[in-house]
């Protein structure tokens, strides 16, 4: 079973950073593809970005295009999100989540493809 705990969550004004990070547990880290999402209040659940453990690959929701960047830190296990210039309307609670077993090399975006998810960290953006 993998277990996957976020962290780095919190309370910033419009146009900081964030960084949040996960960390795996239970399966061999490079075995994972990776990934986050977002949900606000009465939305659905977001695809925010997601790394293949095939090739490496990224793939970014729109809405965070180019303000935020998915890393992998392989020695601590670990999946950081980096969100700068942060908006009002970024606000909701991060979900980490991770799949086993695909061969593939393209980034999975939709919640179906991804089998262990973490308990969230909130992130308010103040404007």
């Amino acid at each position: 079973q993998v277990q996957l705990v976020e962290s780095g969550g919190g309370l910033v004004q419009a146009g900081g950073s964030l960084r949040l990070s996960c960390a795996a547990s239970g399966r061999t880290f490079s075995s994972l593809d990776m990934g986050w999402f977002r949900q606000a209040p009465g939305k659905e659940r977001e695809f925010v970005g997601g790394i293949s453990r095939i090739g490496g690959r990224t793939r970014y929701g729109d809405s965070v295009k180019g303000r935020f960047t998915i890393s992998t830190d392989n020695a601590k296990n670990t999946v950081i999100l980096q969100m700068n210039s942060l908006k009002p309307e970024d606000t909701a609670v991060y979900y980490c989540a991770a799949d086993e077993g695909r061969f593939s090399f393209l980034v999975a975006t939709t919640v179906s493809e991804y089998a262990h998810w973490g308990q969230g960290t909130q992130v308010t953006v103040s404007s």
